[in-house]
């Protein structure tokens, strides 16, 4: 077995949740990481004009840099990982954008989009998110919204979702459904955890479960370690097998060390306040990632810590990406 930065090293690796990159300039640490695909969450709770705005910003943005790589398919990743290029996968956290017009999939889809979350934590047009008072599942257009998903190829995540709206989606699918980032509940009880049947229902279509690492998430302390982020892995693992896990770490601007204390209470508060936040679900800050992956140019740490664990190199190739690369062939094609 190589060492495990030379097993990092050669793997391809994929951060399935990005928000951090809202600011551009946090891609370099994805580089310095060793990342070979991220998804930058593109679209989330704006509208269709916003985030047209958004998507066009991220191709220009692609354009002008030779040492990126919009991906459109499987094999766009594997050529990202030859070149020494970082592979950009355009991923909409909530429906929001789609507005009422489902024809708007079809040009997000030509654009890149790749991967679409149907709700963030409230409700929408298309059904519950998991932070919501109620939990009635789909709506007509939430069904119409999956099958046209389904048609597109496009990804169907569920994080952030309402249980009954993430089993709905779940059997009207024909590709594998994904929790980009979330973690087992029965490990780290939280709302915006999943359940074991959740889980089993999604590694059952051929997806898999995203590991996130923001801290309330993981562990019942304010500096969780990596060995508590592996706790997660661990315990899917043992639930749906090797083959269902994932990451999608999920780091973002109100997290140490990209805020102050002051900056990151004002993005609290305003989540609170507009109720895509709930302080059940959310403590106030300050957010420190698991200590060894506190940010993303850390990330080769896990992989150490996945070798000290017992984790053996086909396994922990899954893990960092071989995982989601069988999930992308199998929505995307090659």
């Amino acid at each position: 077995m190589p060492s495990a930065q030379q097993l990092y090293a050669d793997s391809i690796v994929i951060d399935a949740t990005c928000p951090l990159l809202r600011r551009k300039s946090h891609i370099e640490l994805y580089r310095k990481g060793g990342h070979t695909a991220i998804c930058p969450t593109v679209g989330s709770s704006g509208d269709a004009s916003e985030t047209f705005r958004n998507v066009a910003g991220w191709l220009a943005f692609v354009r002008a840099r030779d040492d990126l790589l919009l991906v459109r398919r499987a094999a766009d990743i594997e050529e990202a990982k030859r070149s020494g290029r970082l592979g950009i996968i355009i991923h909409f956290q909530g429906g929001d954008p789609v507005e009422a017009d489902l024809d708007l999939l079809d040009g997000y889809h030509a654009m890149g989009l790749r991967m679409l979350q149907l709700t963030y934590n409230v409700k929408n047009r298309i059904g519950d998110g998991c932070e919501e008072r109620t939990d009635c599942g789909l709506s007509k257009f939430g069904v119409a919204l999956v099958k046209r998903l389904d048609a597109l190829r496009i990804v169907l995540d569920c994080s952030h979702t309402g249980y009954r709206t993430t089993m709905e989606a779940i059997e009207l699918g024909t590709r594998p459904v994904v929790f980009s980032h979330a973690n087992p509940k029965a490990v780290k009880d939280s709302p915006r955890n999943v359940t074991d049947d959740q889980i089993k229902a999604v590694a059952a279509t051929g997806g898999l479960i995203g590991m996130v690492g923001y801290p309330a998430f993981v562990a019942a302390k304010e500096k969780p370690t990596t060995d508590d982020l592996i706790d997660h892995i661990d315990y899917t693992v043992q639930l749906v097998g090797i083959d269902h896990v994932g990451l999608g770490i999920d780091y973002y601007e109100g997290q140490h060390p990209f805020s102050t204390l002051e900056e990151a209470t004002a993005m609290y508060r305003t989540s609170l306040a507009n109720g895509r936040w709930s302080a059940q679900s959310y403590p106030p800050p300050p957010y420190h990632f698991p200590q060894g992956i506190e940010t993303p140019d850390k990330m080769p740490h896990l992989a150490e810590r996945l070798v000290a664990r017992g984790y053996q190199e086909a396994d922990i190739r899954k893990i960092l990406g071989g995982n989601w690369m069988r999930v992308f062939r199998a929505v995307w094609g090659e």
